[in-house]
């Protein structure tokens, strides 16, 4: 373990407790609705994907985090520890979006010069991460018009949302992050080749987010979608 994996494991745990009281603190003083409070846990713990590739050296140390918050989060839901996230009828949604974020990031992050793909995970976590976020908090806010899929509904400006965040943050992270210092080793594409990987990511992040049963699209959404740009990115 290096200084780096180390001071990446001390402040990942600083971050994930701080945010989980910082929104119950502050969601409960100005009264905020339960699902503006969860989403913003879900935003904020997506993004932390980012301390990760930035602060750890070693990609085995750097997935225990999200892995451990497989454990912790499911205690909080069991037991409503935090208000603002998870109450009687919360689905296990925080659980399977650390599961997803683990198994992403330990099949496809590769450290110390080893081929690496993990822009492809870090696409399918922010298709999540800010598609389904964003579609939440505008869908359930002024979404008015709904469609039912299997006895689950959805709004249609829920789900443009969806659409339009997934494009933006496939292609932003296609596009800026391999080659990068977070990610010197992962291929190169051509612009041609992120361009259809972002349409065909972002539609199917989409359709997974819209036909999934509530908190299951934590798990589809991002598999799907990094299984989906992994095979594009061979072709």
């Amino acid at each position: 373990m290096t200084r780096g994996d180390l001071t990446g494991l001390i402040l990942s745990y600083i971050y994930a407790f701080g945010l989980l009281f910082i929104v119950e603190a502050i969601g409960k003083r100005l009264k905020w609705p339960q699902h503006i409070t969860r989403k913003l846990v879900h935003i904020g713990a997506g993004m932390w994907i980012w301390g990760i590739l930035g602060l750890f050296d070693t990609w085995y140390f750097g997935i225990i985090p999200f892995a451990t918050f497989i454990v912790f989060n499911y205690i909080f839901y069991r037991h409503q520890i935090f208000k603002m996230m998870d109450v009687a009828d919360s689905s296990p949604g925080t659980v399977y979006f650390a599961i997803s974020i683990t198994v992403l990031f330990a099949l496809l992050w590769r450290t110390g010069g080893n081929t690496d793909r993990v822009p492809i995970a870090a696409a399918a976590v922010m298709a999540m991460t800010w598609g389904d976020g964003m579609a939440s908090i505008i869908g359930q806010t002024w979404g008015k018009h709904t469609y039912t899929f299997l006895g689950h509904t959805r709004s249609w400006e829920g789900s443009i949302t969806m659409a339009a965040f997934s494009l933006l943050v496939i292609g932003v992270c296609l596009w800026v992050l391999p080659g990068s210092a977070l990610s010197p080793n992962s291929p190169i594409w051509k612009t041609g080749q992120i361009i259809l990987m972002t349409l065909v990511g972002a539609t199917v992040a989409t359709l997974a987010e819209s036909y999934s049963p509530a908190g299951t699209d934590n798990l589809s959404v991002p598999l799907l979608t990094g299984s989906t740009l992994y095979i594009l990115s061979l072709l």
